[in-house]
């Protein structure tokens, strides 16, 4: 008998905590980027970013290294605080508080709460050398959701065995190539339930001929309805895969569209240059 596909399991909360009543929210977008702003130093990274992804939607975000892409994913899952601006899941904004009649960050436990509603798969994977695949995937079901290691580990198993890696669970990351860390690292943030899906150019990596099996679990979920935000210089994958294209540049988004228009009529000549470039 076949597996069930990986929306089945997230939609029936085998994988996490149950989602049907989040799947069926009223907000307009799931995730929201809204006048987001951002400041190292004397250096404006983030500069009114602004944008929301609807349910079900995959956003695809090109852009020339140090536009500011990789920040606004931080930003986005809560990693890095903004300077001004909002971030909404689902409506609600997150990551702050009000206290005292202004708004303060969150303390790190509920920050940690809020982080694990949203899944974030890096460029160099950030797993625990320490720990096994199998490890790597149960750890935040036991350490964030607080399920007890039998139960952390069969949702575990049951999502390894959805990237393809059931026969490496024991296996240690030394033991794995960098496009099954990866597949880990995508099942440990899919173990979570997340109601959204962040990549930061999660190939990039990788060598070129390892590109594809991490692609492919990406188009799965995408098929099956997950919300993503891909970083990304993958042209190929952002034609086939997204609802819309983004072009970072500057630390401002310059275009937004879908794939059709965004690759086959850009408006902004910054845009064109680039498409060129990585063309």
């Amino acid at each position: 008998m076949s597996e069930p596909p990986l929306g089945h399991l997230l939609d029936a909360g085998l994988l996490g905590e149950p989602v049907a009543a989040a799947r069926e929210g009223t907000a307009e977008y799931v995730l929201e980027a809204i006048d987001l702003h951002k400041r190292y130093g004397h250096n404006d990274v983030l500069r009114g970013v602004t944008f929301g992804v609807h349910r079900g939607d995959v956003k695809a975000v090109l852009g020339p290294s140090g536009s500011g892409k990789s920040t606004m994913l931080r930003c986005l899952a809560l990693l890095e605080p903004i300077d001004a601006g909002e971030v909404r899941l689902e409506g609600r904004r997150i990551g702050v508080r009000e206290s005292g009649g202004r708004l303060v960050p969150l303390p790190e436990r509920a920050l940690a709460r809020e982080r694990s509603e949203i899944g974030m798969v890096f460029q160099r994977f950030n797993l625990f050398p320490h720990l096994t695949a199998l490890g790597n995937v149960m750890i935040g079901l036991t350490e964030v959701r607080g399920r007890s290691k039998a139960e952390a580990r069969e949702i575990a198993q049951t999502m390894i065995a959805r990237v393809g890696l059931a026969e490496r669970a024991s296996f240690y990351l030394g033991e794995l190539s960098g496009g099954q860390q990866q597949r880990v690292a995508i099942a440990r943030a899919l173990v979570m339930n997340p109601k959204v899906m962040l990549f930061d150019e999660p190939t990039s990596a990788l060598d070129p001929e390892l590109v594809g099996e991490v692609l492919a679990v990406m188009e799965e979920l995408a098929r099956e309805g997950m919300t993503m935000v891909v970083v990304t210089h993958e042209v190929g994958f952002a034609k086939r895969v997204a609802d819309r294209v983004i072009m970072m540049d500057g630390g401002a988004i310059i275009e937004d569209a879908p794939p059709a228009e965004f690759f086959g009529n850009p408006q902004h000549e910054r845009t064109r240059k680039f498409l060129e470039a990585v063309h």
